[in-house]
């Protein structure tokens, strides 16, 4: 059939001739998650540039919604950089294919995703696994909602529509209209595994978002709204607290979710094929990890890894005896977690020991300033639970040792003052931890 516009495609081929894909010039493409790529990879990068360069950083956006085009110049050439953020799904696609440098996750990589990429790299593996920040999964509503805070499971009721009005939860008779990121969101991914498990499925009249802050932006201005988006996007939304079990209800903050207590905290991730073969790349992801990058972090809303000490607040739950054991100390925004449970520790918490050391050169602290106290899941009995919470803390003590610093005061609080509803991987896995404390603060 002939084109009713003879012209028109000449036209195009001009004007495609005239803006080729800047996917295909960028020197470095970071493709992924929407939550990292919206603000803090373009920031991390940007900063990136100018302490490597010396030269000031210019960013645009592209031809397709969610991309920035950063470019900048060294040494008379230039040097551009894509961050394209549709989605972790669509960073791991396109790190397979090649396309990517960088693959910017919301949410750990699955097991089918290792074994595709199997033959070129273990995504598993430190080299290629890289937490660049904490993020805490909102649950928002409008601002003159009354509730203050629900459980998971009800969570999960309300986002597959076995709760359908606000009334059910002590709320207004209102409607509730739910509001959700889309599927190829980490967010969405997040969400989906801790909330909705195997029990739910999301209702089919919930609204679907690419942008956190559009998600959170429409439920600010609907009274009978819920929505949940990563921590950084809350704007004029209300937090709810998010209880897990028979563990109290926590408000995301700076402590709970760098220790990753709140129940719907998460890591975000960089990942690379192994080492980079760009060098650019591979140096980014080092700055994105080292305490500029992670003040940065702060600076941009999500949580930095970079420690900090808390005055404890203990509420009504916590037991005497944990009380006066840390007499005189202040809690890091540090927990040390394990890979599957065990006492090997996980790729972050190998990063964090080197974190908590110079935590205490900058102080003016040493590790005889240090208690490490170890927890455990609920086990069969308070003997098998005191062991292993013991040895957890052990084995945090002998990786600072080795690394120089000498922890004198290490101990185990068994399967008490729990951050999670017990049994199963996920209990398995947030309830046992470490927890570090510093005196005299």
């Amino acid at each position: 059939m002939r084109s009713a516009y003879p012209g028109l495609g000449l036209a195009l081929c001009l004007l495609g001739f005239l803006t080729p894909p800047v996917s295909r010039a960028a020197d470095v493409e970071i493709h992924g998650s929407n939550t990292i790529g919206a603000a803090l990879a373009p920031l991390l990068m940007t900063r990136f540039l100018e302490t490597r360069t010396g030269q000031p950083v210019s960013a645009s956006p592209t031809q397709r919604d969610n991309e920035t085009l950063l470019v900048t110049n060294d040494q008379g050439g230039e040097i551009s950089v894509l961050v394209a953020a549709h989605g972790s799904s669509t960073g791991f696609k396109a790190l397979q294919s090649g396309t990517a440098n960088v693959w910017a996750s919301s949410r750990p990589v699955k097991t089918a995703e290792v074994d595709a990429m199997a033959a070129r790299a273990d995504l598993t593996d430190a080299r290629s696994e890289h937490v660049i920040a904490i993020d805490g999964l909102a649950i928002l509503v409008h601002p003159s909602n009354p509730i203050r805070s629900l459980d998971i499971l009800t969570l999960g009721r309300v986002f597959s529509g076995a709760i359908r009005n606000w009334a059910e939860l002590g709320g207004p008779d209102r409607a509730i209209t739910l509001y959700a990121r889309d599927d190829r969101s980490g967010t969405w991914d997040t969400f989906k595994s801790l909330v909705l498990a195997k029990s739910f499925t999301l209702a089919p009249k919930a609204l679907r978002y690419e942008s956190n802050d559009q998600l959170s932006d429409d439920v600010s201005r609907d009274p009978g709204g819920i929505g949940f988006a990563g921590l950084a996007s809350v704007r004029n939304s209300k937090l709810l607290a998010v209880s897990d079990g028979s563990a109290p209800a926590l408000l995301p903050s700076r402590l709970t979710v760098a220790s990753e207590d709140y129940p719907l905290a998460r890591r975000l991730f960089m990942y690379t094929a192994g080492v980079s073969d760009n060098p650019l790349a591979g140096d980014f992801i080092e700055f994105a990890q080292s305490q500029a990058g992670q003040a940065l972090v702060a600076e941009s809303g999500f949580i930095s890894q970079n420690p900090i000490a808390f005055k404890p607040d203990y509420d009504a739950a916590v037991p005497d005896s944990f009380k006066t054991l840390t007499q005189g100390y202040r809690r890091l925004s540090v927990n040390f977690r394990f890979s599957e449970g065990r006492t090997r520790l996980d790729n972050k918490a190998e990063r964090d020991l080197s974190r908590v050391q110079d935590y205490l050169d900058q102080q003016g602290k040493s590790g005889r300033d240090l208690m490490l106290i170890g927890f455990a899941d609920q086990q069969s009995n308070e003997l098998r639970a005191q062991m292993i919470s013991e040895l957890r803390a052990l084995s945090v003590s002998r990786a600072l040792r080795k690394l120089g610093t000498g922890v004198k005061a290490h101990t185990g609080y068994g399967h008490y003052m729990t951050v999670g509803s017990t049994g199963g991987d996920s209990g398995a896995q947030r309830n046992g931890r470490v927890e570090v404390w510093v005196k005299g603060l």
